[in-house]
Parts: C-alpha cells; structure tokens; sequence
C-alpha cells in the first residue's frame, strides 16, 4: 500500500484552519532548530534520519496513536522510508512531498479585497519563508510588487483571472529572496520598477521608482504612489495603493520593524528607518491597511491567511512603533538584529543581475526563515 503523502498546500490550509498536525521532522538538530513547520496547533518531535535508519521502535511510544503523523525531512527521500517504518509499525503517517524545499516554495494566492473601482487586491503568503508579493488588477490589467522567484504562480495566476500583467515592481533590492520581477517583465513585456537609489549596482535596466511617478493600473482606475522610505535599504520605497492599502516593503511590519544592516550599513540607516516611520507614515491615513513584504511568525495571520492590519492599529500596538526617545529607538534597533539572512550577499548580487545561479542553487540560498525584521 502507498504510503499517503501531504503537499505543501495541504499543509498550508491545515495551518490556515488551526488544525491539529503532528510533526516528526527527521533533519539535524541544528536545521531542525533553525527552521521548521510552525503554526498554533502544531506538535513536533525531531528524530534525526541517521537515528532511524535501522528501525522506528525506540520512538513509537513518543508518536500519537489516534492522529497522523507527518514525516518531514530537507528533500523527501528520507521521509518516504521512516514513514513506511511508522506505517509498518501500525500508525497512520504520511510524508510531506518535496520535503522542506517544497514548503519553502508554496505560494498561497490570498484575496485581500475589493478595489473602488471593480479591480481587486491579492496578496501570495509564502507560508515556509514569510515573504508577501501581491498583484494589483484592474480593467484587464495587473502589476505585480516583490515577487519571489516563483513567477509561474504569478502568471498563471494573471492567466487564469485573464489580465495581462503591465508592470512589475520591487520595493527595494531584497536581500532575503531572489526576486523574479524582471523574469515576469521579460516574459510579459511589462514595465520592470526599482528604486534608483538601490540601483546602483545593478546590471540591467530598470525604470527609476520615484517620488511622484504615479503608475495606472487598468482604465485609470488604480494609482500607485510611491512613497520614498528608506530605513531597511537606502531606496526603500512604499506604495498607496486605491487610497486604501499602504504597502510597506521591508520597513513595517505588523509585529515588528524593518532591519537597517543588510547592506551592512545599520548605523547610517536607523537614522532613515526612524524618520520613516515615525514622520512619513504618521503624515498617512491611520485607516490605510499596512501590507507588508514578509511577516515573522504564525500569530501575524489574520482568520483567512492573510497579512494586514490598519496603520493606526499598528501605532497603538507595535513596539517599534512606540519608543519616544531617539536613542533609546537606535539602541532598540541595532542591538536586536537576528543573524544575517543565509546566502544574502549572493541573493543580492543575483538581484543586481552580477551572478546567475541556476535554479538548484537558488533553492539552497533560499533555504531557512526569513530575517527582515527586527527582534
């Protein structure tokens, strides 16, 4: 009998409804505590694949009777044999298809609402990574911000709702993901955005994201004005999107704030990330909904799977949103960065076009949570 496999998007939804899950991730301790499966409901064991090699039966009294267990391992292969074992042993498991590179690379398309004027915004939750991309449609059109590397979802997407993509943005050069903008432009013949201030470097062109280009969107319907605001890179920019949603980049987060030193430059640019926030966005609407590039943990959700929240909400409750004083704001930021993302000077020359890494390698960049923010 086959053993009963799980995809990334079944998982998705189990996480997305709170579901009870059980996890035996049989990585190494180290990547295990690096990056896992995380949710409300989830239980986990971690068994390492080379303890199991020669029978399941040192940990069959650790393992649920009356539940599922889902095997998890980096690729697949040593999923499938230890959940043969569970199964043999006489509990229902399953495996995760694809391992932990396939939960890193799910893409759940999202509806976030209705435009005034008969267009919608959706936004993709990258459920394994914590990175947000979102497409703007209208009137037959659609423009996609901060894609991931997965520009199939993208234009199939586009394809399956029957708009043609017309402009493709990034709000920064990232650092934590290779983006697939200019791969979506290229096969759609839209027009590729960036900021010119994180520009510098790279190798390709681009049209410049200033203050004051608004783009259209459909029928003159959507406009998208972008708001210089450095502070997680030197050209950080946001956009208000329909008078309605303020997508932030990098720079607001719903529980947290943007880090300033993924160029390696937090001393020089905590200055920027605070004028942001503190000035530029408190002149904006508290009622704009704050949708950000990433969130940092399960608990950032809202009941559909969405990420979003009102800016005033945000003032009220974010903390890094609520410290007066300007030192003790500087202190807060660059004593409370996590480790560099993996592999994000390589992400950042593949987003400048310097380097072209195939798409194996891409995966292994990528591999690990996301760490925009700060702690």
């Amino acid at each position: 009998m086959a053993i009963k496999k799980l995809t990334a998007k079944q998982i998705t939804k189990k996480l997305m409804n709170k579901e009870n899950l059980f996890i035996l991730d049989v990585r190494n301790e180290t990547d295990f505590t690096d990056w896992k499966i995380e949710g409300e409901n989830i239980q986990h064991l971690n068994v390492p694949y080379f303890n199991l090699i020669d029978g399941v039966e040192a940990i069959m009294d650790k393992l649920p009777k009356d539940e599922q267990v889902l095997v998890v391992c980096a690729k697949e292969g040593s999923s499938v044999m230890v959940a043969e074992m569970i199964n043999a042993e006489g509990v229902d498991a399953a495996y995760l298809q694809g391992g932990m590179k396939s939960w890193s690379e799910h893409l759940e398309p999202i509806k976030v609402g209705d435009l005034k004027d008969g267009g919608e915004m959706y936004q993709f939750v990258r459920i394994g990574k914590g990175c947000l991309s979102y497409m703007v449609v209208s009137n037959g059109e659609a423009a996609v911000i901060d894609s991931t590397r997965m520009t199939n979802v993208y234009t199939d997407f586009a394809r399956d709702l029957g708009v043609k993509v017309t402009h493709v943005f990034d709000t920064h050069l990232h650092a934590d993901h290779i983006s697939g903008g200019r791969i979506i432009a290229e096969e759609t013949g839209a027009q590729y955005w960036l900021p010119p201030k994180d520009a510098d470097e790279v190798t390709y062109e681009y049209n410049a994201l200033e203050d004051g280009n608004n783009v259209t969107i459909g029928h003159t319907t959507i406009n998208i004005h972008p708001l210089y605001t450095p502070g997680h890179t030197i050209g950080s920019t946001s956009f208000v999107i329909d008078d309605t949603y303020l997508l932030t980049g990098d720079i607001l987060f719903i529980d947290s704030i943007g880090r300033p030193d993924l160029a390696g430059l937090a001393e020089d640019w905590v200055g920027d990330l605070r004028e942001t926030l503190y000035k530029r966005y408190k002149e904006l609407s508290d009622d704009l909904i704050v949708l950000p590039a990433h969130f940092m943990i399960m608990d950032e959700l809202n009941d559909d799977g969405s990420v979003g929240a009102k800016l005033g909400s945000l003032f009220v409750q974010n903390h890094g949103l609520n410290i007066e004083d300007e030192e003790e704001f500087k202190k807060m930021v660059t004593e409370n960065l996590p480790p560099q993302p993996n592999a994000y000077q390589e992400i950042r020359e593949t987003n400048m076009g310097k380097i072209s890494p195939d798409e194996e390698k891409q995966r292994e960049m990528e591999i690990g949570p996301n760490r925009c923010a700060v702690r």
